[in-house]
């Protein structure tokens, strides 16, 4: 399924070469779709409208965004792609863009339902043109159902439908709150697999296709073990604070220089002497009130008042040190000033040097391909139009056919 379109050829080791993609998203979750395939070596073209184009362009200006002069949220998303401007209410910009899908591969879209009618962009409108075209759909709520018009961003179909800042939220406290485009970025890679399904049936029968995923789903889909629950009537209470915890030994403890360790001791009768090992305290293997599972869960919030203290007298680089010697699971609790020395995710190619100078390093796909390099040297999000000229060109619209478009503002 490899034809080949000129851009991105050369990158015959990334597995994805010769596939073009339009990226017609906006925001995140369609667009990271288009990033990752970019990332392994399609060639992707972004179609904004005339105006200011995809509103992520200033998503950085955010309240809930690390404030930054680098337009990093633009970076990170459209990296490597090329951007074009058509207008695709008018007549001559429609022409324009179906002269593009006759050459694409895949068409990447989350217009709301009616925009597509009324546009006539949605799968039966366009697959005439393009009968091998595989049209990947991104919507907040799915294609059918009461709320198929609604709106949807990720903190309210991705988190808040699905249960998942329910689940978050502490006995007796206020909701959680999402953080930025993390149901996005998720739901994005969920598209990412269907178009990947797509493509392998289309090399298997030739036939293009539309494919889906919707924010919703997907946070139904990351939040399956207690939804599942929720279908026979099994629900979970809301999150008890860490000083009444359900399990002594699946809970947050604070160090003495003021990190936070994550503790999630499964295999209890294997551990739990370990653990007394760890933190010097034997007499407690024996200690009646916390003899077996059931009495430690029962005496929860009593153990975590003895390992409170324990816990606090000693640096997470100690403790680190001692959990490891016994096989302890743990997990330091990270804050972002972290990640830019994670040794971890540099060593395994989470992140990796970018061809952007004003942001020398980059966050990947997190995939890895045993038949392919990891991609790296990530480029810049496009300029507003930066590749209209040069995409029309390659479609062999002259310049001055161009220069009647942009007059027309079919194009910009």
């Amino acid at each position: 399924f490899m034809k080949g379109t000129g851009h991105g050829m050369g990158q015959k080791q990334l597995p994805l070469a010769g596939l073009r993609v339009l990226d017609l998203a906006s925001f995140i979750a369609g667009p990271v779709a288009a990033t990752v395939m970019g990332d392994y070596g399609a060639e992707v073209i972004k179609i904004e409208p005339p105006g200011e184009g995809d509103p992520q362009r200033k998503l950085g200006q955010a309240h809930s965004i690390p404030q930054h002069p680098v337009n990093f949220c633009w970076h990170l998303v459209n990296r490597n792609k090329r951007a074009i401007v058509l207008d695709l209410k008018h007549a001559d910009g429609r022409a324009a863009f179906d002269r593009l899908l006759a050459t694409a591969d895949v068409m990447v879209v989350n217009f709301p339902l009616k925009v597509r009618e009324r546009l006539k962009m949605r799968y039966q409108d366009v697959r005439h043109l393009n009968p091998r075209l595989i049209y990947a759909s991104m919507t907040g709520y799915g294609e059918s159902g009461p709320d198929a018009e609604q709106p949807g961003f990720d903190s309210t179909a991705f988190f808040a439908r699905s249960g998942l800042l329910d689940a978050l939220t502490y006995e007796g406290g206020p909701p959680a709150f999402s953080l930025p485009a993390q149901g996005d970025q998720m739901t994005g890679m969920n598209l990412f697999a269907a178009i990947s399904m797509a493509l392998l049936h289309r090399e298997r029968t030739g036939e293009g296709s539309e494919v889906s995923t919707s924010l919703h789903a997907s946070g139904l889909w990351s939040n399956g073990m207690l939804a599942q629950g929720a279908l026979l009537d099994a629900y979970v209470a809301h999150r008890p604070p860490r000083t009444k915890p359900r399990s002594a030994l699946a809970n947050q403890y604070r160090t003495a220089d003021g990190r936070w360790i994550q503790l999630t001791i499964v295999r209890e009768d294997k551990l739990w002497p370990e653990l007394c090992q760890a933190i010097e305290r034997m007499d407690l293997v024996n200690d009646p009130r916390f003899a077996t599972t059931e009495i430690r869960r029962a005496n929860a919030p009593e153990l975590a008042a003895i390992l409170d203290p324990i816990f606090a007298a000693h640096t997470w680089p100690e403790w680190k040190r001692r959990l490891r010697k016994h096989e302890i699971t743990f997990g330091l609790l990270g804050v972002l000033r972290d990640v830019p020395s994670d040794e971890q995710a540099i060593a395994n190619g989470s992140v990796v040097q970018s061809k952007v100078d004003e942001m020398p390093r980059t966050i990947t796909a997190p995939i890895r391909l045993s038949f392919a390099a990891q991609p790296t040297g990530a480029g810049p999000g496009p300029r507003f139009g930066e590749h209209t000229d040069q995409v029309l060109g390659e479609l062999g619209y002259s310049a001055a056919d161009i220069k009647r478009l942009r007059e027309a503002k079919a194009v910009a």
